[in-house]
């Protein structure tokens, strides 16, 4: 069985497509483009996909992975190709490699995020002074109501990086004066700490209250370095083809 690894996006109004729309979707799209998805085996037979830390519904993405595995192998840039134009447009695949053996999971390969908070509406300033009481904080415990009932964890241990910056380059319609951009990397704990948590935490030490929804882009995934890059979960199945091509 071929393993392809794939990075796709969520753009525009497809950022309000659920994990489990999409998932549906992305299924669809397979059939239409005669990819030989590989099948578990029992009474119910599931195509084989295995999909790595998706982001939250209404949050636009440019760095979405997931695994498929191939009853037969293919060229990825073709299969790339066929199955960006079996979506809809503003659901986009990217990149897909071959899965080297031997290279782990897409999941042991991503510990952090990269976010950029678009807050329309809202001063550069007010939003500087916000974040700087955030990062001034020891620890910022904030509410939030999960599966298992309502939980109160910090939201300012998590952040290994967090700025107001003056331009966007993240894809957006917000194009409301002022508007406040936060860049932002988080590192993947349990329970995870989201975009939304960082916000309720700038309520909770500066009183920071947006007029409008921020609009949320995760910009990046992976690796997380010393130096504080990300680094694609992607690259290590490149450099592995590189080194065994040679």
């Amino acid at each position: 069985m071929q393993r392809i690894r794939l990075r796709y996006a969520k753009r525009g109004p497809l950022r309000f497509t659920s994990h489990r729309d999409f998932a549906r979707a992305f299924e669809r799209a397979l059939k239409r483009a005669g990819v030989p998805i590989a099948f578990s085996q029992g009474f119910t037979p599931h195509p084989k996909i295995s999909y790595a830390s998706a982001a939250p519904t209404g949050v636009g993405s440019e760095a979405e992975y997931l695994e498929i595995g191939l009853q037969t192998v293919v060229d990825a840039a073709q299969l790339r190709v066929a199955l960006d134009t079996a979506l809809s447009p503003g659901l986009d695949v990217l990149d897909a490699v071959v899965a080297t053996e031997g290279g782990g999971s897409l999941a042991d390969r991503i510990d952090a995020s990269k976010w950029r908070i678009e807050l329309p509406q809202v001063e550069t300033q007010v939003a500087i002074e916000a974040v700087a009481a955030f990062l001034a904080a020891e620890e910022v415990l904030v509410e939030r109501m999960t599966k298992q009932g309502k939980r109160v964890f910090d939201a300012r241990n998590p952040v290994v990086f967090c700025t107001v910056t003056n331009e966007s380059g993240a894809p957006s319609e917000a194009n409301a004066a002022p508007c406040a951009i936060i860049d932002l990397v988080v590192r993947q704990v349990t329970p995870a700490v989201r975009p939304d948590d960082v916000m309720s935490g700038l309520r909770v030490v500066a009183g920071l209250e947006p007029p409008v929804p921020p609009r949320v882009t995760r910009l990046a995934q992976g690796s997380l370095t010393s130096q504080g890059e990300i680094v694609d979960p992607l690259d290590a199945d490149r450099e592995d083809a590189t080194i065994g091509g040679r």
